[in-house]
């Protein structure tokens, strides 16, 4: 994990940076790039000169910060503990592979696969103001791909303790996710350690670390709180440190009304993110047993006993989730009503059959059967099907709540629909999505939309291409403030979103230097006298410059001087002319017309 650095730890990193790029380690490992400097060393990529096409590898120094050989010998040991899991976890599709380790120089290094791809950050929203927010179903499918990892490192006996955006890699060849940077684990049987300063965690990690963990007590469960904080800033828009906690009981408050999630996805997410990590899931396969349920597609009595087995684990001892054996359904049970989508429908339906006495299967299977119609577009089918359900039956309920739900629903998705389609015929592709984002999870009207959202995407990307064409051209030329300005006309729903925010903190960076330079320049011509030229300058500098203010001072100084220079030239010249005249009368008429043409200069 990397930490905050003060000045003189800045100073050594970037020495030692310049001094080991272009090194060659082991004979083999040219170190090329740094990556970044952290609590257990520097990271950098190298290239492997023994291979013909010098393929790109991942180099780990280890920090030494003493000579002593008992300290040395004790990193040693550690070094080769974690070498050897290392190895073991590297065997997993989804981690890097461990390649070598060696001892150089008093010096320790790791050789790891080098992942080719972007962080997980390009693809989340910022503060609501860019990127998409994530439905459900890619949440779960994230947090089952994810959770798979974990489930396999938590397996190996180890604890990754840094989950967090950035250390989870889309892979470019087939679109995974890797989780990487394993420089903090920790075993699981390590036991009660030293408390973990707050100055020693890097910003990026500050809100996924749950707790236990600032006081050393570690648990597999920390990594589930870390990843459930995620799939939330996925759904919300909000980083962890935008969300508001619970003065009294430490909980985070995160779902709002705007927040697309049903009740049973948000229970889960809930449990995952727990003040107390003994009211967490225990376990990644636990997670993982209970999401999966979301995406399977039984009859109802199938799910039944599945069902059983995530009340008893999910039920959460406080005030916001009862007892689900009362008489009165918990906020779980009650947001499990049929509707949000066919596969939620199950599950809820199957949990409310625990909760009552269980209803015959002919009336169960009546409304999977309505919720089927619903979902394949035939409303009125669902609701005749729904509505057959006797009043005597346990179902009835439910079926009428669902009745309810599906026709505000079904109403919702057109009217959104309608507003898409407008909005396509209109080439305004970032409206298209939004529109299609808010039409709930029905299968009929998401299969009408997908080849919106796919033409969508197509152009907004070929728009952002175009954009950054323009955005580069204008860089070339030093127009930064166009630059900027193609910038932020890109979608925020692009996939450039990473590059985007490069740029617009590079360009603005440059644009700062430049006005900078004008005002520099500005002053240099001044104090010669040429204070046309300094104006000039002056007014390159652009309004929202750092020194805008202070040109504008000077545009003001520098313009009245001009005047006053202009003036005396004038009045030099009229001086030198009457002189001329007093010698020569007959050029009296071509003075005066050379004073008249002063004086329609000086009025333009």
């Amino acid at each position: 994990m990397p930490e905050k650095l003060n000045n003189k730890d800045l100073l050594s990193n970037q020495v030692m940076t310049k001094h080991i790029i272009g090194k060659l380690l082991q004979g083999r490992y040219q170190i090329v790039q740094s990556l970044g400097a952290g609590v257990f060393g520097q990271t950098y990529i190298a290239v492997d000169v023994d291979f013909p096409q010098n393929p790109k590898c991942v180099i780990k120094q280890i920090k030494v910060s003493s000579s002593e050989p008992g300290y040395l010998e004790m990193l040693r040991l550690m070094f080769l503990t974690e070498t050897e899991t290392l190895k073991l976890l590297g065997s997993h599709q989804q981690i890097p592979e461990f390649i070598a380790c060696f001892e150089e120089n008093s010096q320790f290094y790791l050789v790891q696969e080098l992942i080719e791809g972007h962080a997980l950050t390009a693809e989340l929203p910022i503060a609501q103001q860019w990127g998409c927010l994530w439905n459900e179903r890619e949440v779960v499918q994230f947090l089952i791909d994810v959770l798979s990892i974990l489930e396999f490192v938590h397996s190996q006996g180890v604890i990754h303790c840094d989950i967090k955006p950035e250390n989870l890699i889309r892979r470019n060849s087939d679109g995974k996710l890797v989780l990487i940077d394993f420089g903090s684990i920790q075993s699981i049987d390590f036991g009660i350690g030293a408390e973990l300063p707050i100055y020693r965690i890097p910003v990026t990690s500050l809100g996924y670390i749950p707790p236990e963990q600032f006081i050393g007590q570690t648990q597999p469960n920390s990594d589930i709180y870390a990843l459930g904080m995620i799939a939330i800033q996925a759904l919300t828009g909000l980083e962890p440190l935008q969300l508001k906690v619970d003065p009294h009981t430490n909980e985070i408050f995160w779902r709002s009304q705007n927040t697309p999630v049903n009740d049973y996805l948000a229970a889960v997410l809930s449990q995952m993110i727990r003040y107390d990590s003994q009211n967490r899931f225990q376990s990644a396969t636990e997670v993982l047993r209970v999401l999966k349920q979301i995406t399977w597609d039984q009859p109802p009595e199938i799910l039944q006993e599945d069902s059983e087995f995530f009340l008893e684990e999910v039920a959460i001892e406080d005030n916001d989730f009862q007892n689900p054996t009362s008489d009165t359904s918990s906020p779980l049970l009650t947001g499990m009503k049929v509707g949000l989508a066919a596969n939620s429908l199950l599950m809820g339906f199957g949990v409310y059959s625990l909760v009552n006495t269980a209803p015959a299967y002919s009336e169960t299977d009546t409304l999977y059967q309505a919720t089927k119609e619903y979902q394949a577009g035939d409303l009125q089918e669902a609701i005749a099907l729904a509505k057959s359900i006797p009043s005597h039956s346990n179902v009835y309920p439910e079926a009428q709540a669902t009745i309810e739900e599906w026709q505000e629903q079904w109403q919702v998705a057109a009217q959104q629909y309608q507003i898409a389609q407008i909005a396509f015929h209109e080439s305004r592709w970032s409206d298209v999505l939004d529109a299609v984002s808010q039409i709930p999870n029905i299968s009929y009207w998401q299969s009408k939309t997908d080849k919106l959202v796919q033409q969508a995407y197509v152009n907004i990307e070929a728009q952002t291409q175009d954009l950054l064409a323009k955005a580069y051209e204008s860089a070339e030329i030093r127009d930064f403030s166009t630059a900027l300005q193609y910038l932020r006309e890109i979608p925020k729903e692009s996939r450039a979103g990473a590059l985007v925010q490069e740029k617009l903190a590079e360009y603005n960076r440059k644009r700062q230097i430049r006005a900078a330079y004008f005002l520099q320049n500005a002053y240099k011509k001044a104090s010669i006298g040429d204070f046309d030229r300094a104006v000039k300058f002056l007014r390159n500098i652009p309004q929202d410059a750092l020194v805008y203010a202070q040109a504008q001072v000077k545009l003001n100084e520098y313009t009245q001087k001009q005047h006053v220079q202009a003036d005396n030239q004038k009045i030099a010249y009229t001086k030198r002319t009457n002189s001329f005249v007093s010698k020569n009368s007959d050029t009296k008429i071509e003075y005066l017309q050379q004073v008249n043409y002063l004086q329609e200069v000086n009025i333009r």
